[in-house]
C-alpha cells in the first residue's frame, strides 16, 4: 500500500511529461535555409504520423477507455444500414444517371453542330432552330431530374440519419453501468456529442452526395470514351491519379482522425475534472497545474489537427493537378489527333466540355473525402460502444421468492486489490437492514452488488434463489432497486419524471408517491403542479426536491426490495428523517437496505450491519450493538456527542 501511495500521485505527471516532450519536438524551426525548413517539416510530419499509427495500434490494448470498433465492423454497420434502403438507393442512382445522361447529351449535340458547320453541311441552317430547342429541352430535363435526385438524396439522408441516431441511443442505453463508470467521462461525452454530430451530418448530407458524384464521374468517363477513346484517355488519367491520391490519403487518414477524436475526449475529460473538482483545485491552489494540463491537452489536439490538415493539403494539391492536367492533355492530344485526322473539332470540343463537367463531381468527392474520414472515425468510436461486452447474460430463470442473499462476496476495482472480503449477508422478506461504517469501508460497493449493478469477483447475489446477474435489467428492477445519493431530473414534466418506472401510472398514484416522500406540498404550490416542466432550461429544483422526485419514482416502481445508498444525503436532517420514516411505513412488508452516515437510520432498523475495511465487523439490533460496546457503539458515541 505504501508503494502504491508513493507512486500514484506521479502517474499522470509522467504521462503529461511525455506529452509535453512530444509537443516540444514538433515546434517549427523559425530559421535556416528553405531546404532545412523543408527537412524539419518532413521530420515533424513523420513524427506525427508515427504517433497516430502507434495510437491506432494500441487501441486493442486499451481497457479503461471505451473500445473503438475496427474498420471491418464499421463497414458492416454501413452495409447493413444501406442494404435496408437498397430500393431507395437504386431510385436515387437511376434518377442521377438519367440526369447525367441528359446533361452529357448536350455537349454531343454541340459537337455535332460544330462538325457539321466545319464540314459545310448545307442543311444545318434549316435544322439549327430545332437543335437549339433540343438543347433547351435537354437542359430542362437535366434540371428536373437533378431536382428529383436531390430530393431523393435529402429523403434518403434523413431516413438514414434517423435510424442511425436511434441505433446510437440503443447502444448507449445498453452500455453496462459498471463500464460507464470505468471509462473516462470526457470520452463518453465526446462520443455522444461531437461524434454523433459528425456522423449525423455525413449520413444526412455527404453520403447521398458521394453516391451522386460517383455516378456522374462514371457516366462522364463512359461518355468521354464513346466520344473519342484517344481524348477520353486524358480523363481516365486524371481520375486514375485522383484515385491514387485518395488511396494514399485513406491509408493514413483514419489513424489521424482517431487521434484527433481522442484528443478532444481528453480535453473534455480534463475540463470536466477541473469543473467538478473546482473547490478542491482552489483549496489546494492547483489552478496553475490544471491550466497547464489543459494547455497540454489543447497542444496535443493542435498537433493532431496539424497532421490531418497536412494530409488534406496533400489531397487538395493533387486535386489541382487532376482538375487542370486533363484539360491540357485534351488540348495537346486533340491538336495532334486533329492534325493526323484521328479526331474532329467537334470531338475536341465535346472532350473539353466533358473534362470541365468532371471538375465539379471530382471536387465534391475530394471535399467529401475529408468528411467521410471524419465520419468513419466517429462511427468507429460510436460502434465501439456497441462492442462493449454485456455484464450479464440473461436467462429464463425466475425468482422463487423474495429473499435477497449474498454469499462470499468479494469485489475489486483494481486487480488484486479487493475492497470487499468474503461478505455473507442474508436479508429476510420485510426486514429493514441498516448498513453503517466509516467512509471507504465498502458500503456503497456492497449496495451495488446487492442491486445487481456489478458482478462480484467471487460469490453470488441471489434473489429468490436466482442469480441477480442472470435476470434481465427490466425484470431485475421489479425485484431490487437502487437509489443513490446521485440523482437526475430529465427534461419534461414532473409527472413524466416520476412515471418513468411505470408509464401507465395514474395521477392519483403519482400524488400518493409524492405524498409518501413528503413532496406533495411543494408540488401543489407550483403553477402547473404535475405538468410543471423541469430539467435543463425549465423550473429549477433544489437538490433535496430532485432527490424527492427520484424517490417518488422508486415508490411508483414498487419493487419488493429497496437498496438506499445514502439516498437522503442531500436533504436536510429533519426532512430526511421524515422521509425515511414515511418510506418505511409505506413499504411495510418489503425488504429495505439503507446505507447512510446518519445513524438515526440505523436506530430505526430491525438489524444493523457494520462494515469495516470491507468486512462485516458486527451485526445486530441497535440496543444489542450498543451493549456490546464495539465499533457501532463507538460510531454512535461520535454521532451523538
Amino acid at each position: 500500500m505504501t508503494d502504491l501511495l508513493a507512486t500514484s500521485a506521479g502517474t499522470w505527471r509522467d504521462n503529461d511529461a511525455g506529452n509535453l516532450s512530444y509537443v516540444e519536438r514538433l515546434k517549427p524551426v523559425g530559421h535556416g535555409s528553405l531546404r532545412e525548413r523543408w527537412r524539419h517539416f518532413r521530420q515533424r510530419f513523420e513524427e506525427r504520423r508515427n504517433h497516430a499509427e502507434e495510437y491506432h495500434k494500441s487501441l486493442e490494448h486499451l481497457h479503461r477507455n471505451l473500445p473503438i470498433a475496427s474498420s471491418a465492423q464499421m463497414r458492416e454497420f454501413m452495409t447493413q444500414l444501406l442494404r435496408e434502403k437498397r430500393w431507395f438507393i437504386a431510385l436515387l442512382l437511376v434518377l442521377n444517371a438519367v440526369a447525367a445522361l441528359l446533361g452529357l447529351t448536350i455537349p454531343r449535340v454541340l459537337g455535332s453542330i460544330i462538325d457539321r458547320a466545319s464540314g459545310g453541311d448545307s442543311t444545318l441552317a434549316a435544322q439549327l432552330l430545332g437543335l437549339c430547342l433540343a438543347v433547351v429541352a435537354l437542359a430542362v430535363g437535366h434540371s428536373v431530374f437533378t431536382y428529383l435526385a436531390n430530393l431523393a438524396s435529402a429523403v434518403l439522408g434523413q431516413r438514414i440519419l434517423a435510424e442511425s441516431r436511434e441505433q446510437v441511443v440503443d447502444y448507449v442505453l445498453q452500455l453496462p453501468l459498471s463500464r460507464v463508470e470505468q471509462a473516462s467521462t470526457g470520452d463518453l461525452v465526446t462520443r455522444i456529442t461531437r461524434d454523433v454530430s459528425v456522423l449525423a451530418e455525413t449520413l444526412r448530407w455527404a453520403l447521398p452526395r458521394v453516391l451522386m458524384a460517383s455516378v456522374s464521374v462514371v457516366a462522364t468517363l463512359v461518355a468521354s470514351l464513346i466520344n473519342s477513346w484517344l481524348l477520353g484517355l486524358a480523363s481516365i488519367v486524371g481520375v486514375g491519379y485522383l484515385l491514387y491520391s485518395g488511396r494514399w490519403y485513406l491509408r493514413h487518414a483514419p489513424a489521424g482522425y482517431l487521434v484527433a477524436g481522442q484528443a478532444f475526449s481528453q480535453i473534455n475529460s480534463t475540463l470536466a475534472e477541473t469543473v467538478e473538482g473546482a473547490r478542491t483545485v482552489e483549496a489546494l491552489q492547483l489552478d496553475d497545474m490544471r491550466v497547464e494540463k489543459g494547455d497540454g491537452d489543447v497542444a496535443l489536439a493542435a498537433q493532431a489537427e496539424r497532421y490531418t490538415a497536412t494530409l488534406r493539403n496533400y489531397l487538395y494539391l493533387n486535386a489541382d493537378v487532376v482538375f487542370n492536367g486533363p484539360l491540357a492533355l485534351v488540348v495537346l492530344m486533340g491538336g495532334w489527333g486533329y492534325m493526323n485526322g484521328l479526331v474532329s473539332l467537334g470531338q475536341i470540343t465535346v472532350a473539353v466540355l466533358y473534362v470541365q463537367m468532371l471538375v465539379e463531381p471530382q471536387d465534391q468527392l475530394m471535399q467529401l473525402l475529408n468528411r467521410v474520414q471524419n465520419a468513419e472515425a466517429a462511427a468507429r468510436r460510436l460502434l465501439g460502444i456497441k462492442a462493449v461486452e454485456p455484464d450479464r447474460q440473461a436467462t429464463d430463470a425466475e425468482p422463487q421468492g423474495t429473499e435477497l442473499i449474498g454469499k462470499n462476496l468479494r469485489f475489486a476495482y483494481r486487480e488484486n486489490r479487493d475492497v470487499l472480503h468474503g461478505i455473507d449477508l442474508e436479508l429476510q422478506p420485510g426486514e429493514r437492514v441498516a448498513v453503517v461504517g466509516p467512509s471507504g469501508s465498502g458500503k456503497s460497493t456492497l449496495s451495488r452488488l446487492l442491486a445487481g449493478i456489478n458482478r462480484p469477483r467471487t460469490g453470488v447475489v441471489t434473489v429468490g434463489g436466482t442469480d441477480v446477474m442472470d435476470l434481465p435489467l427490466s425484470r431485475l428492477r421489479t425485484e431490487v432497486a437502487l437509489v443513490t445519493q446521485e440523482h437526475h431530473v430529465f427534461v419534461g414534466s414532473i409527472r413524466d419524471n416520476i412515471i418513468l418506472a411505470r408509464e401507465d401510472a395514474e395521477d392519483e398514484a403519482v400524488w400518493r408517491a409524492l405524498d409518501a416522500v413528503g413532496a406533495s406540498g411543494w408540488v401543489q404550490r407550483l403553477p402547473d403542479q404535475l405538468a410543471t416542466k423541469v430539467g435543463s432550461g425549465n423550473h429549477a429544483l433544489t437538490p433535496g426536491q430532485a432527490q424527492q422526485i427520484a424517490l417518488a419514482r422508486l415508490v411508483i416502481a414498487d419493487p419488493h426490495t429497496l437498496v438506499l445508498d445514502e439516498a437522503t444525503s442531500l436533504i436536510d436532517p429533519a426532512t430526511a428523517r421524515h422521509l425515511e420514516g414515511a418510506i418505511t411505513a409505506l413499504l411495510s412488508g418489503r425488504t429495505v437496505v439503507a446505507i447512510a452516515h446518519r445513524l438515526h437510520t440505523a436506530h430505526d432498523a430491525d438489524r444493523i450491519v457494520v462494515i469495516i475495511d470491507g468486512k462485516i465487523a458486527e451485526s445486530g439490533s441497535h440496543d444489542e450493538l450498543l451493549a456490546a460496546g464495539g465499533e457501532y457503539a463507538h460510531l454512535w458515541r461520535v454521532w451523538t456527542s
